[in-house]
């Protein structure tokens, strides 16, 4: 519409004789003109105030850094965190996800489903191996070289990452052709994304095939890594203006200029688990657990015992699932029950205390000792627990077999050999009455028993008491 208004200015402006003859109409032609040009005018300046003015003083935000910690050993737990802050660097559209790492390797289903989510990442990951001293062996090994860059601090070290078969913390032993498709796998597994990234395959085969381990000045040298940086902050410096190449073989810049470092924390349910499947709270909660059952056992009726027992030992079944449980080390805490319940029954001189506590302590440092993880059930924590529950073990089962010598305080059984006194004289086999705890019962006797006597119950029928006469 417009444009066609301003086109009739233009062809009036041309034609000024037939301005001049027809000067009414033309001025009416005009006004006409300038009126709809004014109302033409009126949407486009109301849409212009709907976008902001942008004033020189105003900047762009600074570019988003999410940092992400892979500290201890690679488990379930771990992976679903660095799967979550992957997904929540996407939602931000954060410049960076920074995995700073220090691991001692863990279980490969973890292994492979974070490398997975690295992979696919829209966002450029970055994998930092530091402080100084700290490692990234077997799993970390993997997870280094999948990054879209992979850097070291001075002073730490990479690489060992020969797969261990192991069940339960016995490492298993396979024939030679298991032997090399397991190994064949994962090597064939780290070349799938070690090339595409830049990395050198062939070192990087060693790490798995002769158990190799690399520095951070080999590991720059043989190019399996990109950089080695002193702190966080020199990484970014590093890394701002940097090419990189993605997995799907783009190119990209990375702009970190100003970088805003935002940590992604591990969340309430995620530490709560992480807690379970620490080794001296897996030993915890088994002791607890089986304690808690066996005073449910021994004393029933208890209650709050059996369900703390019962909570504490499905949290128990739950790490162990996670955790690899060395067989040796259950069976010494077993073991060590069983002597606890022997010594409540038997007189052993503490014998049998001594080796049950024995027992125990030597199947809280073999419980978790096994070589996909770098701690076990600290000394501490073994004995702080390993002596209580002896002593309430044998305390529990001592009560337990007192009791069995105790009489009956209720019921039938109660009133036999109990002794009361002659109400009404007892005739040879005839009835009489006698008072028994305040109570009057009907009673025989085999021989006469004369009024205020004492006599005892022999036998109890229905109501019927037979006694005898107290000597």
């Amino acid at each position: 519409m417009i444009p066609t208004l301003f086109a009739s200015l233009a062809q009036i402006s041309r034609t000024p004789e037939r301005w001049h003859r027809h000067k009414p109409f033309a001025a009416y032609r005009l006004q006409f003109l300038r009126k709809h040009l004014f109302l033409a005018a009126l949407p486009t300046l109301a849409l212009l105030c709907f976008f902001p003015s942008v004033s020189a003083d105003e900047h762009p935000s600074p570019p988003v850094v999410l940092d992400l910690n892979l500290h201890g050993v690679v488990e379930p737990i771990l992976a679903t965190y660095i799967d979550e802050g992957i997904a929540d660097a996407e939602r931000r559209q954060a410049a960076l996800i920074l995995i700073t790492m220090d691991t001692p390797g863990g279980l490969s289903d973890s292994m492979q489903d974070i490398i997975k989510h690295i992979l696919a990442s829209r966002v450029p990951v970055a994998v930092y191996i530091t402080p100084t001293g700290a490692r990234g062996a077997s799993a970390g090994f993997f997870i280094l070289l999948s990054a879209d860059i992979a850097a070291m601090a001075p002073g730490t070290h990479t690489g060992a990452a020969s797969p261990v078969i192991a069940i339960g913390g016995w490492q298993l032993q396979v024939d030679e052709t298991m032997k090399r498709k397991i190994l064949n796998d994962a090597l064939a597994f780290l070349r799938s994304y070690a090339e595409k990234r830049g990395r050198n395959p062939a070192l990087a085969e060693t790490a798995v095939t002769d158990a190799k381990a690399f520095t951070d000045k080999e590991a720059l040298d043989g190019k399996m890594i990109d950089l080695v940086a002193p702190t966080t902050d020199d990484l970014i410096r590093q890394l701002d203006g940097r090419q990189i190449t993605r997995f799907d073989g783009s190119k990209m810049r990375l702009s970190l200029a100003n970088a805003k470092l935002t940590p992604f924390e591990l969340s309430g349910r995620q530490k709560f688990l992480a807690r379970i499947v620490e080794p001296d709270v897996f030993f915890v909660l088994l002791i607890i657990g089986v304690l808690g059952l066996y005073t449910e056992f021994t004393h029933p009726g208890a209650i709050a015992p059996g369900v703390i027992g019962g909570i504490c030992t499905v949290l128990a079944l739950y790490a162990m699932q996670l955790l690899p449980v060395n067989i040796a080390g259950v069976l010494l805490i077993l073991l060590a029950l069983a002597l606890f319940i022997l010594e409540a029954k038997y007189t052993s001189h503490g014998v049998l205390l001594a080796g049950g506590v024995v027992s125990m302590l030597l199947g809280a440092m073999f419980l978790i000792r096994s070589p996909l993880t770098a701690g076990g059930v600290s000394l501490g924590v073994a004995v702080a627990v390993t002596l209580p529950f002896a002593a309430l073990t044998v305390f529990l089962m001592r009560l337990v077999l007192r009791s069995r010598a105790w009489k009956t305080q209720t019921g039938r059984e109660e009133m036999i050999n109990a002794q009361g006194i002659v109400v009404t004289p007892l005739a040879d086999g005839a009835e009489g009455m006698i008072r028994i705890h305040g109570e009057l019962w009907r009673a025989i006797s085999n021989q006469p028993v004369p009024e205020g006597k004492s006599v005892r119950v022999v036998k109890m029928e229905g109501l019927k008491l037979y006694v005898e006469p107290v000597a």
